[in-house]
């Protein structure tokens, strides 16, 4: 869906599409918007080091002294020519010693089926770190769009928690009312919940392992606690090795709660039982009682 198109460059009137290198994006990558011509003023009276920062020299246009003024704007170009607005490039934030830019994530939220809009927001848990909260408007399920997502955008980008929401709430004149946008349900760990089977107790000691925590409630959310892709793969490997049971990465990512997890894993494990023990069974069988077992195989039912 288009959010906010702002139309194309009028006369005497240049727009650049930049990343942080000053070099233009292609279609559909997010940017910030420079605009050059005849409009663009010569800077702050008074203020030089506020000139210096918006008004940049103009490698475009070949005219000696040009300068382009830098909006911050985060901008994107359609494949028709027109510009979306996509959102401030003040609203940008470091995770895990990464610059991310909010509105380049709200853009990919955006593009999942079922969502009108979408709004992501910075917030810092209790244990000092920044997490990435998305807000969704439409009629979709909040585990899914985050799968989506994570399969659109590098790891640090992917929001620790979805909200799904009616409508986003706005302001008078139209914009997203941040300050109205509900709390997001980060993992409570003032809640502990203990593992009740033995694939909880068996899971909750590799969430534990792997994300680096004393305690895990059987209700914890592996993302939410601080869980990201690398470390799901290296979680979903100690499954394999301590479970013996194949299960594809997705899974956690559509079940981050240890105990749906769990519940996953041990219906996984309960189905290849089976052809668990029939390959013990062959294990022990020697190769004229293989090759017999083959051939009546092969011998067609009377």
């Amino acid at each position: 869906p288009v959010r906010a198109p702002i139309g194309q460059a009028i006369r005497n009137t240049q727009l650049y599409v930049v990343d942080e290198l000053l070099e233009p994006v292609p279609v559909g990558v997010p940017g910030e918007l420079l605009v050059g011509g005849a409009g663009v003023g010569r800077g702050y009276l008074g203020d030089p080091v506020r000139t210096a920062m918006a008004f940049v020299p103009d490698p475009f246009s070949g005219v000696s002294g040009a300068r382009l003024y830098r909006t911050g704007d985060v901008v994107r170009y359609l494949p028709d020519g027109r510009l979306e607005f996509l959102g401030r490039r003040d609203h940008q934030v470091k995770v895990r010693g990464q610059r991310i830019e909010l509105g380049e994530i709200e853009a990919a939220l955006r593009e999942i089926d079922g969502v009108t809009d979408a709004v992501v927001t910075a917030v810092t848990d209790h244990l000092g770190q920044t997490r990435l909260a998305g807000y969704v408007a439409g009629a979709v399920d909040a585990a899914l769009v985050r799968t989506q997502v994570a399969r659109a955008l590098p790891d640090a980008m992917v929001p620790s928690a979805v909200v799904v929401l009616d409508a986003l709430p706005l302001t008078p004149n139209g914009k997203v009312d941040r300050a109205a946008l509900p709390a997001p349900e980060f993992a409570d760990r003032s809640e502990y919940v203990a593992p009740a089977t033995v694939h909880e107790h068996l899971l909750a000691s590799i969430y534990a392992e792997v994300l680096a925590v004393e305690r895990v409630s059987a209700l914890d959310d592996f993302f939410q606690l601080g869980g990201h892709s690398l470390l799901a793969t290296q979680l979903m490997a100690r499954v394999r090795e301590q479970l013996g049971v194949e299960v594809p990465l997705r899974s956690l990512f559509e079940h981050p709660v240890l105990r749906d997890l769990a519940a996953v894993l041990a219906q996984a494990q309960t189905d290849s039982v089976p052809l668990e023990e029939l390959l013990d069974e062959i294990e022990h069988l020697s190769d004229e009682e293989i090759e017999k077992l083959l051939a009546d195989g092969d011998t067609p039912s009377p």
